[in-house]
């Protein structure tokens, strides 16, 4: 039976944190955010009903406490923790903590995470269900021999993987035999500092594969649905910059098939929720399982606009014990969105973060242009934290029109003070190979080796000086145990009362 939830927890921050408070709000749901001492100006904690303070900055003090998140819960009277992307969502440790303490975690359960988040039980638990892997190792082989052996086997290029984690962590492309034992010994110690496990595996790489994950949402009454897919291909140091929905590269029927392979793979591990399937897909149209992310992804939106399905929504549902309100016959994709990760990074300099101060922010606005931001003038961006500053997502009746608003919205954004790659961005996207649809996870090594901004230092100094003499001043106010209240007048400047 279902029962509502009464407040709940943001245990994240940033843009992430912005978008569940607001799906929150949207459904008279009171939200309590957390904050490092880095973050006590946040955009998500003025936005809460109530904020606390839980640490210091760094994440292992603060975002990554789990016992300071559940204290706060309990204090502040919730009955649910959202997580987010990131930080704990994916942690089964959490989870079950969560739990113990008569909190709703919103998520899978503690036990599908935990088979799900193990990418070699993973891999061996669809293969059970006839789901395609790439061909690679079933089981842990600690002997570099073994390793070796197997490498032959397979044949190179192959990819190791660290087992217990993502986003890039503990991966290395392997060309040839005399790479092995080093790029081994990286990944391992790459995988041991991310995820405590130092755990790894081989696979055979793909040349110039697709990336293309499948959206699922399953309810706790044996219900599930795919929400169709996003093609995610277009990435640096193998993570996400560009997605998309529909994917060029698919058509109906294999769309159905992706489809079906990813309600296999979520039925076959009791998995509830929100998630994600991901495959690659080869350019013989040959799709393999790649893993599951079993939380709400960054490029969420891109599902939203072309279903019209709020995702957020449905996590707080279906954690509340509710059952689905649509079937898969029910959905239908229409449109075309596209995303664009804004992040505090040098292009320049192979994508290393920047930090700094943000000295303007103006957001683009028009029909169809959505911004998933957690930034504003004046803020301070650390090296503490995941580099994402904001999502800009576009929908358009076709790919074409989605591109053209896109660029255009890129062009109106500014953001000055540290480095973004809002240009790089625009060059990609206005890219005949991107516009014709040939992509592949290789697309930038490709492409754009050696990327050089086509204007000049000077020019960006007059237009960082021009937009300080325009911007207004602003006060922001301190957060504490209660949201702050926001008074508009303190946001307009000089002003005067005449009579």
């Amino acid at each position: 039976m279902a029962k509502p939830l009464r407040k709940i927890l943001v245990a994240n921050r940033g843009e992430i944190a912005r978008r569940i408070i607001r799906a929150c709000q949207e459904m008279n749901i009171p939200t309590v955010a957390v904050y490092s001492e880095a973050d006590r100006h946040a955009l998500h904690v003025l936005e809460a009903d109530e904020a606390v303070p839980i640490g210091p900055p760094p994440p292992l003090e603060s975002y990554l406490n789990m016992d300071a998140i559940i204290a706060a819960a309990q204090q502040t009277g919730c009955d649910a923790i959202h997580p987010g992307y990131g930080f704990l969502s994916e942690n089964p440790v959490f989870a079950r903590k969560c739990r113990d303490a008569g909190l709703v975690f919103i998520g899978p359960t503690p036990e599908a995470m935990e088979l799900v988040g193990n990418k070699l039980r993973a891999r061996q638990t669809v293969l059970q269900h006839g789901v395609p892997v790439t061909p690679g190792m079933e089981s842990h082989a600690a002997d570099f021999q073994e390793i070796r052996q197997f490498a032959r086997k397979i044949g190179y290029p192959i990819m190791i993987k660290a087992a217990a984690g993502g986003g890039g962590k503990g991966m290395r492309v392997v060309h040839s035999e005399d790479e092995l034992q080093h790029a081994l010994e990286a990944s391992q110690r790459e995988a041991l500092s991310a995820f405590g496990d130092d755990t790894v595996y081989l696979e055979k790489f793909i040349e110039k594969p697709r990336h293309v994950e499948i959206q699922v949402l399953a309810d706790t009454h044996g219900n599930a649905v795919h929400v169709f897919e996003r093609e995610c291909s277009i990435q640096r140091r193998h993570q996400k910059i560009i997605e998309e929905s529909p994917s060029p590269a698919l058509d109906d029927a294999l769309r159905q098939q992706m489809g079906e392979a990813a309600l296999k793979v979520i039925q076959a591990v009791g998995y509830t929720n929100a998630g994600t399937v991901e495959f690659l897909l080869d350019e013989n149209r040959n799709f393999y399982f790649l893993e599951v992310n079993a939380r709400i992804q960054v490029e969420h939106p891109v599902t939203e606009l072309i279903s019209g399905i709020d995702l957020v929504k449905q996590q707080i549902r279906i954690a509340s014990g509710e059952t689905l309100p649509f079937t898969q016959d029910d959905l239908v994709q229409r449109g075309h969105a596209l995303e664009c990760r804004i992040y505090a990074e040098d292009p320049e300099n192979n994508f290393l973060p920047s930090i700094g101060t943000l000295q303007f922010v103006q957001e683009p606005v028009g029909p169809g242009i959505r911004i998933d931001s957690g930034i504003y003038s004046g803020m301070e961006v650390t090296h503490y934290y995941d580099p994402i500053l904001s999502k800009i997502i576009v929908w358009d009746e076709t790919r074409q029109g989605a591109i053209n608003k896109m660029i255009r919205a890129l062009q109106q954004y500014i953001i000055l003070g540290v480095k973004t790659p809002i240009p790089f961005l625009i060059e990609v996207l206005n890219h005949p190979e991107f516009r014709a649809g040939n992509l592949s996870t290789r697309f930038i090594d490709d492409h754009f080796p050696q990327w050089r901004l086509s204007f000049s230092a000077e020019e960006l100094a007059i237009g960082i000086a021009a937009a300080k003499m325009l911007q207004k001043p602003q006060t922001r106010q301190p957060a504490g145990n209660q949201r702050a209240v926001h008074n508009p007048w303190q946001t307009l400047g000089h002003w005067e009362l005449f009579d």
